[in-house]
């Protein structure tokens, strides 16, 4: 056994990978995925040329839709749908970043369909995308879903978005295999989408939106209560109470991403612990330990963190 290893942390680690809570957003893009998909394999068993759609998906950094969509999608290829040709339909995954234009993008489309293109390979913009198609169709792959789309158009002029918006047009017109798109991102990604409105025939738009309090009360009780549940915690009476809540609200920057990842990290803390109850405690901790901050300057100490701690700058205070 490794002297690295913390078995109390690995053990806890592994209770908590995959764990999702159904928030009611996952509905919604279950049903718009849904909608595009049952509309996409329709025109597939006609003979007709189509466009394909896109899904696009828009929320503050640490909103949760990269685990939103990924559970989606884990399920989706898990079904196997068949499709006219029998084979089983896919939507693959393709991480976006700021580096390169339409070449790195169509490289990364390919590496993300499991074929890789060499950085050497001299291939025109039209001869990239038709290998993205005939991959896709090779391989029963329906979509591709970007995730952090807004990086590849970030710091471009804009005779280079405009060439990468016609990756995309390519990818959605394709006479051979029309391809919908998932795209998310920070809400800036948007405008850059909807440049591409008058091309095709329709673009769906998601936004997730952040924490609302009161009204978010009972679901951040229910996501506090389930994950200590889940690792064989009691939780503490302090902490069922609005001011916790709105104190936990506060530090995740009222983003349920956010508040998800601290939950499922101090459950841990108080596991490792051997601890029985999830306590107040444990979660100035798993703050101080995240940011190095003084215990009496956390979201969950100090008396004015509501103006201390802003959402726009999480894990920082406002004079940060």
């Amino acid at each position: 056994m490794s002297s690295f290893l913390n078995e109390a942390v690995a053990q806890a680690a592994n209770a908590n990978n995959g764990l999702h809570y159904p928030l009611d957003r996952g509905s919604t893009l279950r049903k718009s995925f849904s909608d595009l998909l049952s509309r996409h394999v329709g025109r597939l068993r006609g003979s007709a040329r189509f466009e394909a759609e896109i899904l696009v998906v828009t929320g503050l950094s640490g909103t949760g839709k990269t685990r939103e969509i990924t559970k989606m999608l884990d399920e989706f290829n898990g079904d196997e749908l068949p499709l006219p040709d029998g084979k089983p339909a896919r939507v693959v995954h393709c991480l976006l970043d700021r580096k390169g234009g339409w070449k790195d993008l169509g490289r990364k489309t390919l590496k993300a369909m499991g074929y890789s293109l060499s950085e050497r390979a001299r291939l025109t913009q039209s001869e990239i995308w038709e290998r993205v198609a005939f991959q896709a169709r090779a391989q029963g792959i329906i979509g591709v879903y970007y995730d952090e789309a807004q990086h590849i158009f970030a710091g471009k002029s804009d005779n280079d978005r405009e060439t990468i918006l016609d990756s995309f047009k390519t990818l959605l017109k394709s006479h051979d295999w029309p391809l919908m798109l998932i795209m998310s991102g920070v809400p800036e990604l948007a405008p850059h989408v909807r440049s591409l409105d008058q091309v095709y025939s329709k673009v769906t738009y998601l936004h997730f939106e952040k924490i609302d309090l009161p009204n978010n009360y009972e679901v951040v009780h229910e996501i506090v209560g389930s994950y200590a549940l889940k690792n064989g915690l009691a939780v503490e009476d302090e902490i069922v109470s609005h001011e916790f809540y709105h104190r936990l609200a506060t530090a995740a920057a009222f983003r349920w991403g956010l508040l998800i990842n601290m939950v499922i990290e101090t459950t841990a803390r108080a596991v490792e612990a051997g601890c029985e109850t999830l306590s107040w405690q444990h979660f100035t901790d798993n703050w101080v330990a995240k940011t190095q901050m003084n215990q009496i300057a956390t979201p969950f100490t100090h008396e004015g963190y509501e103006t201390m701690f802003r959402p726009d700058k999480p894990f920082q205070t406002a004079i940060g």
